[in-house]
């Protein structure tokens, strides 16, 4: 009898991992209006102090099972780790309570706006920021949500500052977290993160407590315990999403994270019930055709950088 032997199964590419985790995180940020709707009536407040606390337990727990607690210590006594993630924390924290806001507040529909538009943020960051020249698309894009913006403004009657807040904020985040890289892995990443924002979110439950406005323990246990998952909730996607960012290039986050308002803005009209007039309609379908040329231009940009190293691969020279 002969043995057959199998093949080792090669092992998945740091790419291909890296999709996996970003479209775990995507997917979860963009089911997280559900979980906001079972938490009423706690505040968007109160569910974003409860999101820090129950996370840094999470968090300890994880550097307790994986062993890490020498390598969050490692990255703690690093001057430029630390401040570099305590500017992610306040930027994450301000996205956190705004989308919560809005869910909670009937805006769900303007909080899957600003995730829509965080792609032509993080290109305008680009520019100001890295100063990159934009590409033909990449201008047509840009004005396409400038023009969306105007649009929009005029059906809500204001500025859709929830949106943008959203936008501006999660799109600093990305590029504040890129700007770590390796240098610290994405459970560390988090729970310095979550340490830094545990002193105002302590803070802001004694006051919520001492106020009477907090309702961990006054909604019965069932309340309580669906609070204390907000731990979890709270740090698998952003774990996640750490582990994307550190394997993936920011134009392919920018592509994956299209998820998430997908999913956010389904569940605004068919869960939520809000309302979807014309203006809207024509705003939103501005930002997607935006959109559609950013993903148009971010693949011809990919195989154009791919063919020389192909070339280079096969033994032809670069540029024939």
């Amino acid at each position: 009898m002969t043995r057959t032997h199998k093949t080792p199964r090669p092992a998945r590419s740091d790419n291909a991992t890296g999709i996996l985790f970003g479209i775990g995180a995507y997917g979860l940020w963009g089911m997280l209006p559900l979980y906001f709707l079972i938490l009423l009536p706690a505040t968007a407040v109160e569910i974003v102090a409860n999101r820090v606390l129950w996370s840094l337990l999470f968090c300890a727990l994880l550097l307790t099972v994986l062993r890490s607690w020498k390598t969050f210590r490692v990255a703690v006594s690093d001057r430029r780790v630390l401040g570099t993630l305590t500017v992610a924390a306040l930027l994450i924290a301000v996205n956190w309570f705004v989308y919560t806001y809005g869910v909670t507040n009937g805006h769900a529909i303007e909080a899957s706006l600003g995730y829509f538009i965080n792609p032509i943020v993080s290109v305008l960051l680009g520019v100001f920021v890295l100063r990159e020249k934009l590409r033909p698309l990449q201008w047509a894009a840009v004005g396409m949500g400038v023009v969306a913006v105007v649009v929009l403004a005029v059906g809500y009657g204001s500025v859709p500052f929830i949106a943008l807040t959203l936008a501006f904020s999660f799109g600093l985040y990305g590029f504040v977290k890129k700007r770590v890289g390796p240098s610290v892995d994405a459970v560390s990443s988090l729970s310095i993160e979550t340490a830094v924002l545990t002193p105002i979110a302590a803070g802001v439950m004694i006051w919520l407590t001492v106020s009477g406005g907090a309702t961990l323990t006054t909604e019965g246990p069932g309340h309580f315990w669906i609070m204390a998952a907000s731990g979890i909730i709270t740090a698998v996607p952003l774990i996640f999403f750490g582990a994307a960012a550190r394997r993936l290039p920011l134009t392919t986050i920018g592509m994956l994270q299209y998820l998430a308002p997908v999913l956010q803005f389904i569940l605004a009209l068919t869960v939520f019930g809000e309302e979807m007039p014309l203006e809207r309609w024509i705003g939103f379908g501005l930002v997607w055709l935006g959109l559609a040329l950013l993903t148009v231009d971010m693949v011809r940009t990919v195989r154009k950088n791919a063919r020389p190293h192909h070339r280079e691969q096969l033994g032809q020279p670069a540029g024939v």
